[in-house]
């Protein structure tokens, strides 16, 4: 039986609670969640090129990870913030960028990953302010996972929905099981659970959280959420 663990974190293009943008502080906490997937959301800066938060360099220097190439803009990580890391020793399959419905600028990305001789696809998103393009977003994310419905599925993000179960969670839950993190949101005191993973039927949820720590409240205004999965 196989295990990864993945995680989903708002980085906030590495502003932290105090207002000051340090990546450093954001490859810090991707350290004390040892993550094999790590699916980032404001991984770009907003205006100007949209140059990544985290440089490259030090993403290389300073973490295990490297950034699934997206290749849609030269000094960004991810599409429209939206990025998947992986370990260095982990294999990089089919990957892509997902276009969604938007009232603003919005996208997804797709990665297929083999990690621990496991493989998986794995989604990473982040969603609009307005319910109603929610859902709409959710619908296209739900229609692009279930074209290759037959590799285990996990999907992870920003939802920005702040009901209990409906509007797009009810969307998403129609089709996929979702893994109890908690309240990520505001960082220094959580009140909604705004980031959210989700799986499908072949994986087999062994544990899942927020990860709380000193380093994540200073780091962004969101705490990272991660899940741990079998695979048979």
């Amino acid at each position: 039986m196989k295990t990864i663990r993945v995680a989903s974190y708002n980085i906030r293009k590495a502003i932290g609670t105090d207002r000051r943008r340090v990546p450093e502080r954001v490859l810090d906490v991707l350290g004390e969640i040892d993550a094999d997937i790590i699916a980032l959301q404001e991984a770009d800066r907003r205006f100007g090129v949209r140059s990544a938060a985290i440089p490259p360099l030090l993403l290389d220097n300073l973490s295990c990870y490297k950034s699934v190439p997206i290749n849609v803009q030269a000094d960004s990580m991810g599409w429209h913030g939206n990025a998947i890391l992986v370990r260095k020793d982990a294999q990089i399959g089919a990957h892509d960028v997902l276009h969604l419905p938007y009232l603003e600028p919005r996208g997804a990305t797709m990665a297929e990953v083999t990690v621990k001789k496991a493989t998986v696809r794995v989604f990473g998103m982040h969603l609009d302010l307005s319910g109603l393009w929610r859902r709409r977003q959710a619908a296209a994310v739900i229609h692009a996972a279930a074209q290759g419905e037959t590799m285990p599925t996990i999907l992870m993000g920003d939802l920005n929905e702040w009901s209990a179960g409906r509007g797009c969670l009810a969307d998403f839950a129609r089709h996929y099981s979702f893994a109890p993190c908690g309240r990520s949101f505001h960082a220094r005191r959580p009140v909604a659970r705004l980031d959210r993973i989700m799986h499908c039927g072949r994986l087999t949820l062994r544990d899942s959280g927020v990860h709380d720590s000193a380093a994540a409240r200073k780091a962004s205004d969101h705490l990272p959420i991660w899940a741990e999965f079998a695979l048979g």
